[in-house]
């Protein structure tokens, strides 16, 4: 059965999204509640499989830890392979390893499988919320290490920073969220109007 959307650049299930509650130890949102809700789920995946272009990507790499969710979601869709990028440590094959600055300042080190694709493969990037962009850029780094061709970065928003419009320039990124709206710039702000308003049940499965 179809239902009413939204229009693009309001989805109904922005709202869906969670405030911050525990402090400035956490992001300061929460997006999985989305994935709770299987209609805003699947809508979700189909606004960003929409502006895929399947011929132009071989493997769909999620990053560690929440990337997992929307990258799988999307492999299946198009039918394409699922490559874990992962915290260190947690991989018990060979691996190669690039360093990073998360979020929240902190450095950490990132890994994947070695080797992980052929010369040339296509990889497109998948994280649930690109905030700072260093994340990512850890990700960028272990694709060119072993010679892969980074096809596009997707996720739920892309924050606008420099380090950001440096990826918009050079790849192709898909976001739920869309440059340029007023969701993105409360998303710029961290703030959500619709925390106003939010309530878990909002996200119950139906």
């Amino acid at each position: 059965m179809t239902h009413d959307k939204g229009p693009r650049d309001d989805r109904w299930y922005f709202s869906l999204m969670a405030p911050n509650t525990k402090g400035d130890k956490f992001a300061w949102l929460d997006p999985t509640s989305i994935y709770i809700n299987g209609k805003a789920y699947h809508d979700l995946l189909d606004d960003l499989c929409a502006d895929l272009d399947t011929d132009e990507i071989d493997v769909v790499a999620g990053l560690d830890a929440m990337g997992f969710v929307l990258a799988a979601g999307i492999a299946a869709r198009i039918g394409r392979g699922f490559l874990p990028i992962r915290k260190a440590g947690k991989l018990c094959v060979d691996t190669d390893s690039s360093t990073m600055t998360n979020y929240s300042g902190k450095t950490q080190n990132m890994e994947m499988r070695l080797p992980a694709f052929a010369p040339g493969t296509r990889v497109l990037l998948v994280d649930q919320w690109v905030e700072t962009g260093g994340t990512m850029q850890g990700a960028v780094q272990l694709v060119e290490q072993q010679k892969g061709v980074v096809a596009g970065m997707v996720a739920v928003v892309i924050e606008d920073n420099d380090a950001t419009a440096e990826y918009r320039r050079r790849y192709k990124c898909v976001t739920a969220i869309q440059p340029g709206t007023e969701w993105q710039r409360q998303a710029n702000a961290q703030y959500l109007e619709s925390f106003k308003t939010y309530k878990p049940e909002m996200a119950f499965p139906v």
